[in-house]
């Protein structure tokens, strides 16, 4: 959630990296397994006629339930619990009353929750059937090109290398792979160094190690790969051409011997 916004050459040189210790890997796999249960939970709720808002109001209480806070609400002024993008929208889409959900439509639901000081992050789509053909491959796609980039991670290998097999897998599609915002790192903040690129980005030569934690999280576009960000709400993000756009998330340990994807339930 909240893709790290770092324009196409700002990334940060010196980045400063937390490795995770035994004891905060644990309370980081007991928020992942959280958010992922809150994500399950308010998926099932996604159906025609159902707005934006009453999804977000479900996945607030339930993290409340939990013991939990939902990370985005008031996170840099973001008004509400959860994001909800619909469509054309590629992330930060605003949960509200009037925006109600119908036979076609493509929604993907990110959640960040706070849980014992550390923060889960995942997302993942959900679709209200039927859907054309266009929008099944593109989800298919999105959700493969996450999984390609969580196999590049293993000790060893550059941060950049998750980019570069993102791309490989996704270019032949014709796809354009969202540049404006990335991946990040993640623990007792919601976001931490480094960011991580979803396309070819020789930039981040950053080693990974055993004990960092960070998302993967491809926004990937039916058309070209550039955004633009609402004027108005300051958050909303949608593709420039108005075609639709898919994501998937999950928060990843970089583990001794490859990676543990802590957002899994």
């Amino acid at each position: 959630m909240f893709g790290e916004e770092v324009g196409m050459y700002s990334y940060r040189r010196n980045s400063v990296i937390h490795y995770k210790s035994k004891y905060e890997i644990q309370r980081m796999k007991d928020a992942g397994k959280l958010a992922a249960e809150v994500l399950y939970e308010t998926g099932l709720r996604v159906k025609a006629g159902i707005s934006t808002l009453e999804l977000n109001d479900f996945a607030h209480q339930y993290t409340i339930q939990k013991g939990a806070e939902s990370a985005p609400l008031n996170y840099k002024g973001y008004p509400k619990s959860i994001c909800t993008s619909v469509n054309n929208v590629v992330c930060h889409g605003i949960p509200r009353k009037d925006e109600i959900l119908k036979e076609g439509d493509i929604i993907n639901i990110d959640i960040t929750v706070k849980y014992k000081g550390y923060h889960g992050d995942t997302s993942r789509m959900f679709f209200v059937p039927p859907i054309s053909e266009n929008a099944k491959r593109l989800i298919e796609v999105t959700e493969k090109a996450m999984w390609v980039g969580i196999q590049a991670v293993k000790p060893g290998n550059l941060i950049c290398d998750i980019g570069a097999a993102i791309e490989e897998f996704v270019k032949p599609y014709g796809y354009g792979i969202v540049r404006e915002l990335a991946g990040h790192g993640i623990g007792r903040n919601f976001h931490e160094d480094p960011i991580v690129p979803h396309y070819k980005n020789n930039e981040v030569k950053i080693k990974m190690k055993p004990g960092m934690t960070f998302t993967i999280e491809p926004m990937i576009n039916e058309g070209t790969y550039e955004v633009v960000f609402d004027e108005q709400d300051k958050w909303t993000v949608r593709t420039k051409d108005g075609k639709l756009s898919a994501q998937f998330e999950h928060t990843i340990l970089v583990t001794p011997d490859g990676y543990e994807v802590l957002t899994l339930l």
